[in-house]
């Protein structure tokens, strides 16, 4: 069964970097549309950047000239380079598909969390 497997978080100061990992073994990624969500406490899960299977990325305008999103098909990964960041996109990461694909079971997700 396909798991989704996130690495890469921990505690960064204001205007730091950090690369997260995404590993899926049981799919294919470059066949389907990845996202790499957030969940800051007390709010709802959301979509950060999406790339689709043909390599066309999308961003939410909070991180749009921040974040970039890549896929390494040959480790089967998908990776969300952030830089510049800021206290307020200290959340849980988590990677998944998108819809109108459904989601696969959440994994632990990866904590991101920038000190000001």
């Amino acid at each position: 069964q396909a798991q989704l497997v996130e690495s890469g978080g921990g505690l960064v100061q204001a205007g730091g970097s950090l690369r997260l990992s995404c590993a899926v073994p049981g799919l294919i990624v470059s066949h389907h549309d990845m996202g790499w969500y957030r969940q800051a406490p007390g709010k709802q899960r959301e979509l950060v950047a999406d790339i689709t299977r043909g390599g066309t990325s999308t961003y939410a305008a909070s991180v749009k000239g921040r974040f970039t999103i890549s896929r390494d098909n040959t480790k089967n990964s998908i990776y969300l380079r952030m830089n510049v960041l800021k206290p307020e996109d200290t959340a849980v990461y988590y990677c998944n598909l998108v819809p109108p694909a459904p989601f696969m079971d959440w994994g632990q997700g990866t904590q991101v969390t920038v000190a000001s």
